[in-house]
């Protein structure tokens, strides 16, 4: 507590609170929902197994319109991403400075998980696990990197999408939006291969939105930062304005422009209704995301900027900002984590003979809620107290220090490690649950992610700086 307090009182005056709020309230959304929708039963060996109850709960459908929160964090993902490298900027650091800087906070967590999960499937395979199995646990544990490599896609290519949001502001956005919609058409009218690239072009378009809430919130532009058409210059009408529409009124706009434009994608056009998965569907809005996804994040913009004028009136207290600090400090390792809490919850129940297994939507599910989400977060709280300090360590590095710049090989060495790492996780994301896997993970991937966070690490270490 006496650290939350000293955080809070460091806070400068300029910050945005909101947009760590909006990060907070957008993971732990994340956690209750994914522990709220599991179903526990059991297969024809009596093994304990778990799959979503969305399929069954159709009348919940457009409650995930709210529940799907991963443009949030996109959103205040590329606020806090412009933030970062602009203040780094300024400080006399370069692009490759910032990759490096930012991995440390990313990766570190990631590779936790990953080695203490793999040294688990180590244990369990010579004791006699089957492989296949150790894979489907792994597998289970680790679903939450699929969005990761969705994230760290997204921060390599900060500097340059920056840059571009500079020159074109709002059009950039607007691009990648129509790149989705050909993506979509070609999902529903040839092989899914087709919609491939909407899980990059997706995310970015939020996360470029973020970049322009950033300029939105920013008096002036950082001293270092300059075009190639030399300094920066007043903000520009139309869509290639830099800086997003924050009003009352564009709220509303934003809310009842996305809200309409969902319900004709999903009532009266071919998308499913529900933002998350559903078991069976043949088209997801998350997987890749789709235009009904991108129109229920505009409405979800207009949501936050009509609740930010509230929102701020409160985080203006000590005690709410501190709680909101205390989040962040483990927000990626809650979310890495709260899948293993799981099966580490129905392993021990089991074990122990008192693991209930009600049919989904029946009274007695639903009064396990309660008690589930409860045991639940007792054993999230257990793994965060042991391996949220690598996070929290992770984020106080080279704090407020002036950042030399490097050498070309080290810019080129943090893409590779970052690629190496993307590379590694999206193998592991991909790899069929039903793999015989006895780390849990295809090796190669393994060996790549451990290169590629080596490499990072090695960087982060003061190589390749100049002075």
């Amino acid at each position: 507590m006496r650290r939350l307090r000293e955080l809070a009182e460091r806070t400068p005056a300029g910050r945005e609170r909101y947009v760590d709020l909006l990060r907070a309230l957008a993971i732990t959304m994340v956690v209750f929902g994914h522990w709220s929708v599991t179903v526990i039963g059991r297969d024809p060996g009596g093994q304990a197994t778990g799959h979503s109850a969305l399929g069954d709960l159709r009348w919940a459908y457009p409650l995930t319109w709210l529940a799907q929160v991963m443009p949030v964090f996109f959103l205040v993902g590329g606020y806090a991403n412009a933030a970062s490298l602009t203040r780094l900027q300024a400080r006399g650091g370069d692009a490759a400075g910032w990759l490096i800087d930012r991995s440390a906070r990313l990766v570190r967590p990631t590779s936790t998980l990953l080695l203490v999960l793999s040294a688990a499937a180590a244990l369990a395979w010579p004791l006699g696990a089957d492989p296949t199995q150790i894979r489907e646990v792994f597998w289970f544990a680790t679903i939450p990197l699929w969005f990761l490599v969705a994230y760290l896609a997204a921060v390599v290519l900060t500097p340059p999408m920056y840059a571009l949001h500079r020159r074109l502001g709002l059009a950039v956005p607007l691009a990648l939006v129509t790149l989705v919609g050909l993506g979509d058409l070609g999902r529903l009218s040839g092989p899914e291969e087709l919609s491939y690239g909407n899980y990059l072009f997706g995310w970015l378009a939020v996360h470029q939105l973020g970049f322009a809430w950033h300029d939105a919130r920013t008096t002036a532009p950082p001293p270092a930062e300059t075009d190639a058409a030399g300094p920066s210059t007043p903000d520009r009408p139309g869509v290639r304005r830099r800086r997003l529409p924050t009003s009352r009124r564009a709220g509303l706009v934003f809310l009842a422009g996305g809200l309409g434009a969902v319900l004709l994608l999903t009532v009266l056009g071919p998308w499913p209704v529900a933002m998350l998965k559903v078991p069976d569907e043949r088209l997801d809005n998350a997987a890749p995301p789709s235009l009904a996804l991108l129109a229920v994040a505009t409405g979800q913009l207009g949501l936050i900027l009509l609740l930010r004028g509230p929102a701020e009136r409160l985080l203006r207290r000590t005690g709410p900002w501190q709680l909101v600090i205390g989040v962040n400090l483990v927000v990626l390792t809650v979310f890495l984590w709260h899948l293993t809490a799981a099966i580490l919850l129905i392993g021990l129940l089991d074990a122990v003979g008192t693991l209930p297994t009600p049919a989904v939507d029946t009274a007695a599910w639903w009064a396990w809620r309660v008690p589930w989400l409860l045991l639940l977060s007792a054993v999230l709280a257990v793994l965060v107290a042991i391996f949220g300090p690598v996070e929290a360590r992770s984020g106080r590095h080279r704090s407020g220090r002036r950042t030399p710049r490097g050498t070309p090989a080290r810019a080129a060495l943090a893409v590779a490690g970052y690629a190496a790492v993307v590379a590694a996780l999206l193998v592991n994301s991909t790899t069929p649950k039903q793999a015989p896997e006895p780390l849990g993970t295809p090796v190669p991937a393994l060996v790549a992610y451990l290169a590629g966070a080596g490499v990072l690490r090695l960087l982060r270490s003061g190589w390749g700086t100049r002075g």
